[in-house]
């Protein structure tokens, strides 16, 4: 029932999948709304959950990655040579490279401007950028250009699982309920 099997998605995966799923869209529905706003002190608590969420979304990239070594996810269905599964592989790696250099992105870029990164409202980040403009700038341009990768890349998994449900495939239905 919580681990993998070789048929089924356990309930610690499937948790984490959908946590995840509604994370990054908030998270990416947050972002664009900073990008369209001026910094100031009336909004400086958006920024702040903003880090705080992508900081919670790359943990949990990362304790999906430690359980998906403790319980291996099912084989996916159809043969692993078919183009859609191929391709099916390529947009997962793809999706998890971009949840942990998006946050890094952010995280350098933060570092650059020289003000602290508080997450949670309490929690003091070290830096890991010198303080710079350019440091500050090109990070940031990662940030924004892997974001607009990633939403690209949501939308092609989106359409994968609605395309392999069109066809009574079961993939769509192992991730809501299991098996």
């Amino acid at each position: 029932m919580w681990r993998n099997t070789a048929a089924s998605f356990g309930l610690v995966s499937r948790a984490l999948h959908w946590a995840m799923a509604l994370l990054i869209l908030a998270l990416l529905a947050l972002g664009l709304t900073l990008s369209a706003m001026q910094p100031a002190l009336a909004n400086l608590w958006l920024y702040e959950l903003h880090k705080t969420m992508g900081v919670t979304a790359m943990a949990l990239v990362l304790v999906r990655l430690i359980w998906h070594r403790i319980s291996p996810p099912p084989k996916p269905l159809g043969t692993a040579s078919d183009l859609p599964q191929r391709l099916a592989r390529a947009v997962h790696a793809l999706i998890y490279t971009c949840l942990v250099v998006i946050p890094l992105a952010g995280w350098v870029g933060s570092s650059a401007t020289g003000i602290d990164t508080v997450i949670f409202d309490s929690i003091t980040l070290p830096p890991i950028a010198p303080v710079s403009e350019a440091w500050d700038a090109a990070a940031f341009v990662v940030h924004r250009a892997t974001a607009w990768v990633l939403i690209a890349l949501l939308g092609l998994h989106i359409a994968g699982a609605a395309l392999r449900a069109a066809k009574c495939e079961r993939t769509l239905a192992r991730m809501i309920h299991g098996s």
